[in-house]
């Protein structure tokens, strides 16, 4: 028999770069303190390696049977949304998310709804099967068909669901499962990823769904290697502040449907509760004659909200003006701030500018372009909006207002919760017909906007 020796290289998680000696610096995507310590076994002899194939032949894509595809739905209507409208066979799912945000009460809760109708197997390498039971009372969560598994071992997970034949299976978290085949120990680059590509093998073959739950790093991404994303067929952060009772689940990989719909939760003593409207949320502790406040009807998929968007202009102390955005882009918010100046002429160069989102959502898309600018000019001139008016549209170089997507589902979202007079594209008013009660006011111009917004 072969003798094995151990051979010590350095990973990085962002690329998978290998090196034999330790780098502060991965000569390959450039990021610092990437590179992780792994041990691995080398046989001797003539050098060969032994793969795995699953037998599959070239074959016509024409001849390939495009069938229904069959979704399940789990129960939550949040999460049904976020996953395109359902779980799909076979599908490979991670969820990621800061610590106590809520990944494994979530997922106890959507198995509670999936195990009224199937077998689910709820592996726990981090607590106790007792421990899972008393939050699964706490939750509400009963259920004939829900097992659980306090294992780590993937041996072991593999031969308990060859015997139980579930039709879901959940693994909180990855992170601490590990293979037998590697010495290396539970957590490092080469488990993660070695665990990871078996079940994602395992799942493809048996077509049962199987959810994954990942650590986060401190910068937010989730720990291990950077392949662990591509691997799987759809990525899930759960976001929120920890002082703050709302939840977002977000999706940033679909195979399945979209990646801009986002899952909007309550968290409470009885767990997560949907939030059905998320508007009224983001809007209830609006204060309306406050200076530098405006609402926008921001896109999230295929769902309009509504949130505020809040801006402070003040005097730079030290002459050197700082610019501060949280849930927008701090490079758009630059530009924004240079088109007033010039276009305009709002003196804004030497001032502090804050920028911010309420109630913890993000604004990406450039629709927000027009808000933005208006919460500036509102808080510069210290002149309050109008409580019952929304703004959206992009801004172009020259000061222009360009046309966004999907205005009517903005503007009946804003006529539904009682607003009067929504300030949008002069592009998007040619085929929307106004919603009863609400007013649209054509814009061409930022000086144009400010002009109906300030008069």
């Amino acid at each position: 028999m072969a003798q094995r020796k151990p051979r010590t290289i350095y990973t990085c998680t962002q690329c998978g770069y290998q090196s034999p000696k330790w780098l502060g610096r991965c000569p390959d995507c450039q990021q610092w303190n990437t590179l992780q310590e792994e041990v691995r076994q080398e046989e001797k002899g003539s050098g060969t390696k032994t793969t795995t194939s699953t037998g599959a032949a070239p074959v016509k894509i024409g001849a390939i049977a495009a069938g229904d595809e069959r979704r399940h739905q789990i129960g939550i209507d949040e999460l049904d949304r976020v996953l395109g409208g359902g779980i799909v066979p076979g599908a490979f799912t991670l969820i990621g998310g800061d610590p106590g945000i809520g990944k494994s009460t979530l997922l106890l809760q959507a198995v509670g709804h999936m195990a009224q109708r199937q077998r689910v197997l709820y592996v726990t390498a981090e607590e106790s099967a007792l421990q899972i039971k008393l939050r699964a009372e706490r939750l509400g969560v009963e259920a004939e068909e829900l097992y659980l598994l306090a294992e780590n071992s993937l041996e072991q997970i593999f031969a308990h669901t060859g015997e139980l034949k579930p039709h879901l299976v959940v693994i909180d978290s990855i992170q601490t499962i590990f293979t037998a085949a590697l010495e290396s120990a539970p957590g490092s680059v080469s488990q993660v990823r070695e665990c990871s590509g078996q079940l994602m093998q395992w799942a493809k073959g048996s077509g049962v769904p199987t959810f994954i739950v990942g650590h986060v790093t401190k910068d937010g991404s989730i720990a291990g290697p950077r392949v662990l994303e591509h691997m799987v067929d759809t990525v899930l952060y759960f976001e929120g502040d920890a002082s703050h009772p709302y939840r977002i689940l977000r999706a940033v990989k679909n195979r399945f449907g979209s990646t801009n719909e986002i899952g909007v939760f309550e968290m409470a003593d009885t767990g997560l509760r949907e939030v059905v409207n998320p508007s009224e949320i983001f809007l209830a502790e609006r204060s309306e004659d406050a200076a530098g406040s405006v609402v926008i009807p921001a896109m999230e998929g295929s769902r309009p909200i509504l949130v505020e968007l809040q801006a402070l202009v003040a005097s730079a102390p030290y002459g050197t003006a700082r610019r501060t955005s949280i849930g927008t882009d701090h490079n758009r918010v630059s530009l924004l701030v240079a088109i007033l100046e010039k276009k305009v002429g709002l003196s804004l160069l030497s001032h502090d500018i804050f920028v911010n989102v309420a109630g913890g959502a993000r604004l990406d898309e450039p629709a927000a372009d027009l808000a933005i600018m208006a919460a500036l000019a509102s808080s510069h001139m210290n002149k309050s909006i109008s409580a019952r008016t929304v703004v959206f549209g992009e801004a172009g170089l020259a000061g222009e207002i360009r046309a966004v997507s999907r205005p009517e589902l903005r503007v009946q979202e804003a006529a539904r919760l009682g607003f009067e007079r929504c300030l949008l594209p002069a592009g998007n008013c040619k085929n929307i017909d106004a919603p009863a009660g609400i007013k649209l006011v054509p814009i061409r111009s930022v000086q144009e906007a400010l002009e109906h917004l300030f008069d």
